[in-house]
């Protein structure tokens, strides 16, 4: 078992923490948040006082940060506190970009990096099931594998740095088209007066079947676990797929891709975010479009 540092323990990091110490590993975290540091406790991470001193000695360096900018600044702080040749693995979700210059910061202080964002959502990192999209080299994606087995169920080599981060932000605008896609449809079946019951029965098992509709129903009932019976608790909240989305969109456009459902998607989530609906599950936009349709719920 070896010492990891995690640094940024909420949502997601906070139950990805936990995991490595159920599966035996010296954990130690760092985050600002106090709640989030009280649950790390709970959950046997030794936090400590600043992420310099939570990397100094440690074999592994995990971030779950917010956005590339963070992860930049948080690598110019701690690289020179990390042993020489220390493995770290970024888990946030950033721009390509930002990926391969924390990768040529890491390297260049001769350590090994891959970018391994995530899907699955707090859920899956609960419940250790988590699908990691890792860019880096073959030697170092072996290296890091084993820990991210203990974290997730699905762990893919995506390629060089960064394409990780690639794998990441298509995936997402998939997910993003094919839940309005769904959302459209149990809308204007409302409409026709056919029951969200029996579209699910259809489309489930017809071509119409995606993960949107058959693990994040956008309405309640058909799958008592999604996040419609539970008044759209955020699994994966609409603050975070407008990020997604907005570096998608960033990236069609710097690569001249004639994307034009991705960038409508990415105008979409940022305006359910700026209406006050970043907290809720993406799924909302069911509730979305049924306000702009003068539908209700």
């Amino acid at each position: 078992m070896s010492t990891i540092a995690f640094l940024g323990l909420g949502h997601m990091g906070g139950p990805m923490a936990a995991n490595l110490v159920k599966a035996g590993h010296t954990v130690r975290g760092f985050d600002p948040a106090p709640a989030t540091q009280e649950a790390a406790t709970a959950a046997g991470v030794t936090v400590a006082a600043a992420a310099a001193d939570a990397v100094a000695g440690a074999d592994t360096v995990i971030t779950m940060l917010p956005n590339g900018a963070l992860v930049l600044e948080l690598y110019a702080d701690i690289l020179p506190s990390a042993s020489p040749g220390t493995l770290f693995v970024d888990s946030s979700t950033v721009d390509v970009a930002d990926a391969r210059a924390a990768h040529e910061m890491a390297t260049a202080a001769g350590h090994a990096m891959v970018d391994a964002p995530v899907s699955g959502g707090v859920v899956g990192a609960e419940a250790g099931t988590l699908a990691f999209m890792v860019g880096g080299d073959e030697e170092t994606f072996r290296r890091a594998e084993p820990l991210l087995q203990d974290m997730g169920r699905k762990i893919v080599h995506c390629g060089d740095p960064g394409n990780g981060q690639a794998a990441k932000l298509c995936n997402n605008m998939i997910l993003a088209i094919s839940m309005d896609a769904v959302s459209e449809a149990f809308v204007l079946g409302e409409a026709l007066g056919l029951s969200n019951q029996a579209l699910f029965d259809v489309a489930s098992n017809a071509s119409g079947q995606c993960w949107a509709l058959t693990t994040n129903c956008p309405v309640p009932g058909p799958v008592p676990t999604s996040p419609a019976n539970r008044g759209y608790e955020a699994g994966f909240a609409v603050g975070l797929m407008a990020k997604d989305l907005g570096l998608a969109a960033n990236a069609l456009r710097e690569h001249g891709v004639a994307g034009e459902l991705g960038l409508r998607m990415a105008e979409r989530y940022a305006e359910m975010r700026d209406a006050g609906r970043a907290a809720n599950d993406f799924s909302d936009i069911i509730n979305d479009i049924r306000d702009k349709s003068g539908k209700g719920n």
